[in-house]
């Protein structure tokens, strides 16, 4: 089967004097650091505007997360269905929306556009309960997966989730994973944080098929949060803006490596990722604040885990 072309997207155009719109269902984390904030910050700053809906809400700090309340699916769906109704959206993004019931009404929606592109995050959630963790899954590969144009994850977390019985001793690698969501219906698969052994980790955007692209950057020994809702919700408004996908996914990347280059740590807990990195005075002496970031130039500074 061959893939479906994303360049330039399918579904309506943006008008060419305003920015493309990205829907986005996703939870509210009060850091900052990852779900709705993150994703909004991430798409105004590529160029683009994003549409959020609220499916539930982090109780967390900038170093873990200890709860999540998730908002019934009636109202998620109520959000979703007046904006669409009025707005012409362009890419889909899901990210974690809290519960079955809600990946269902998500489902649902995105299957009356089905022409509209879906780009699906998996985080990890390490820190949910085992049982809630393994119904979410399961409803998301049988609901969300057959209508997802690129699925994004890292690594560890896309193969303890798509590929549980891996008997080699070789890791899979992005192609393997890919492999799996295609089984499940899905075209496209960005693999985050693979690591090799010289300190380098290896991103990859692959088909079942072939691999498509591979960005590789250096370990940089520290913790981020939000780096995987940042380089999703990237990836969503630069396919939303017209961008193919091989280009999105290398322009995302340098995006997300100077996100993290400038990264910061508000509280006590992990590094951010600064996503107006762009907009900070340039060594102190100005800058040009108001110019949005070039992403065709690569930069090549170093970062670590991508939560």
């Amino acid at each position: 089967m061959t893939p479906p072309t994303l360049s330039p997207i399918d579904g309506d155009p943006p008008e060419a004097s305003q920015p493309a719109c990205v829907l986005v269902f996703n939870a509210n984390d009060p850091s900052g650091a990852a779900g709705l904030a993150g994703d909004v910050m991430a798409i105004g700053s590529v160029g683009a505007h994003a549409l959020p809906v609220v499916t539930g809400a982090y109780a967390r700090d900038t170093a873990e997360i200890v709860d999540h309340f998730a908002m019934d699916d009636e109202s998620v769906a109520q959000q979703a269905k007046l904006i669409l109704e009025d707005v012409p959206v362009q890419v889909i993004k899901v990210g974690f929306v809290g519960s079955p019931e809600n990946l269902s009404t998500i489902a649902e929606i995105a299957s009356d556009y089905s022409d509209t592109p879906l780009i699906a995050y998996m985080p990890d959630l390490s820190w949910w309960d085992e049982v809630q963790i393994d119904l979410y899954l399961d409803a998301f590969k049988e609901l969300v997966l057959p209508q997802t144009t690129v699925l994004v994850g890292n690594h560890s977390s896309l193969w303890r989730w798509l590929l549980p019985d891996w008997s080699s001793e070789r890791a899979p690698g992005a192609r393997d994973i890919a492999k799996a969501a295609g089984e499940l219906g899905v075209p496209y698969t960005l693999v985050t944080g693979i690591a090799r052994p010289d300190q380098f980790i290896d991103n990859v955007l692959s088909t079942p098929q072939t691999v498509l692209g591979t960005e590789s950057f250096e370990r940089f020994e520290a913790v981020f949060t939000g780096a995987g809702d940042t380089l999703s919700a990237a990836l969503a408004a630069l396919l939303a803006s017209g961008t193919g996908l091989e280009e999105a996914f290398t322009e995302a990347l340098s995006y997300l490596d100077r996100c993290l280059d400038g990264g910061f740590r508000p509280g006590m807990g992990h590094v951010l990722p600064d996503r107006l990195f762009w907009a900070q005075p340039d060594d102190g002496e100005g800058g040009d604040a108001d110019q949005p970031p070039t992403l065709l130039t690569p930069h090549s500074s170093p970062h670590d885990t991508q939560h």
